[in-house]
């Protein structure tokens, strides 16, 4: 524990959405809907009645909205990770909020969710815990089956998509409509008792696939914005044609390599195409999934570092950050290593790679200019700003998956 402040009272159980905040929700949310041309379609949901555990896809905050929609007239009890609850906490605890540290085991959550469901409250879960980088579906954790199991409700998903053309969590929002969802039951509640965790799981993973620039071609949803491309160099932060790394920059409508000179433009439905010679990948995905390809390579062969200076701000509580100053940040083979001093007293945290198969980043957070790290223990919240140019967060967020994956791999091997 970093520095002596209070801490966030995650033991505190949740209380079903306060009937006077209900239109308050709706209020917020179909006028959105509206804007959006929001269609939401619905599949076996016939007599399926709270409690259950909603589960749903994430890339705007614009899933809130539809979200709400989804259950009318229903209320709900919602896990919101604490950031969302800065300066707020009286209103989302009211609204029926269950905080959360991200990428983090905590029982105290499981009790919470346990306690909204004997409230007969529909519980809400964005288990990706992030928004998605590029419009795809993001791992989910292999504890999900068993919390189904534990839960024994029904299970609906609600997979949104053209929600990250219309705000990607990299640029500025776009005027989008026809935007679509799909609400499905897909567990009723003796099948949650019935199934293998490992089927649970499969089933889950099948269900969350989804691809929004695939949607968005598909459905010949065209983004007029002259700046449709900018910020995308943060996730696609490595050449293809020269393969340098962090040399990669936006503007407008086009996407160029500082190093090597190649530039390209994307269309108004989402495709890239070079502005001279082959074009390596026109489907942004297919880009970010080579870096991936790239990553795990390094991984594989024990060769992935990285060693930065970083500012730290501190998130004890929902009252704000406080900046605990400059440290140094390390991500190896070994997982993360964060030292640095706070207020004279020294500390060191570190996170090995099993305990994390993925991390929550933020580009430009609170428009502040830098990108970073959210790195959490049960009780705190480090938001780590990375300086220097040589580094991106978004291959420390891919290598923190691959090194999960690689250590999974050799302790299974080891058994």
């Amino acid at each position: 524990m970093i520095g002596q402040f209070k801490r966030f009272d995650m033991a505190r159980p949740p209380i079903p959405q306060r009937r006077y905040l209900t239109p308050v929700t709706w209020a917020l949310s179909f006028p959105v809907k509206w804007i959006k041309g929001s269609k939401i379609a619905k599949t076996d949901m016939d007599g399926v009645k709270p409690p259950y555990l909603l589960l749903c896809n994430h890339n705007a905050f614009l899933d809130f909205m539809i979200m709400t929609a989804a259950i009318f007239p229903c209320r709900a009890s919602y896990v919101v990770a604490i950031d969302g609850f800065i300066g707020k906490e009286w209103l989302l605890r009211n609204a029926g909020g269950i905080g959360i540290r991200k990428f983090t085991n905590s029982m105290q959550l499981v009790r919470n969710m346990v306690h909204a469901r004997d409230n007969g409250q529909i519980v809400v879960l964005f288990p990706e815990a992030r928004y998605s980088l590029c419009g795809t579906n993001a791992v989910l954790p292999d504890s999900i089956g068993k919390f189904v199991r534990l839960l024994g409700i029904p299970v609906v998903t609600l997979i949104m998509h053209g929600h990250h053309i219309s705000n990607p969590f990299w640029g500025r929002k776009r005027r989008v409509r026809g935007l679509r969802a799909e609400m499905r039951h897909l567990f009723t509640r003796e099948q949650t008792q019935m199934l293998p965790v490992d089927e649970i799981n499969a089933r889950l993973r099948d269900a969350f696939v989804y691809d929004d620039f695939k949607w968005q071609r598909d459905n010949g949803m065209e983004v007029r914005s002259p700046r449709r491309a900018e910020g995308l160099h943060k996730v696609l932060y490595q050449c293809p044609n020269c393969g340098t790394e962090y040399r990669m920059d936006s503007a407008r409508e086009r996407l160029w390599c500082s190093s090597c000179g190649k530039r390209w433009t994307m269309t108004e439905l989402g495709d890239l195409r070079a502005d001279a010679g082959d074009t390596e990948f026109f489907h942004v995905p297919d880009w970010y999934e080579w870096e991936r390809e790239n990553v795990r390579r390094e991984v594989a062969g024990g060769e992935y570092s990285l060693e930065t200076s970083a500012r730290v701000h501190s998130l004890p509580n929902a009252r704000g950050f406080v900046d605990i100053g400059t440290a140094t940040l390390r991500h190896g083979m070994d997982g993360f290593t964060l030292s640095g001093d706070c207020g004279g007293a020294p500390y060191t945290v570190c996170w090995k790679p099993l305990s994390l198969y993925s991390c929550h980043i933020e580009y430009n957070y609170k428009k502040r200019g830098r990108d970073c790290v959210d790195l959490n223990t049960p009780d705190d919240t480090l938001y780590i700003y990375p300086e220097g140019r040589d580094v991106s967060v978004t291959k420390i967020a891919l290598a923190t998956e691959e090194l999960y994956n690689h250590a999974l791999a050799h302790s299974a091997a080891r058994r």
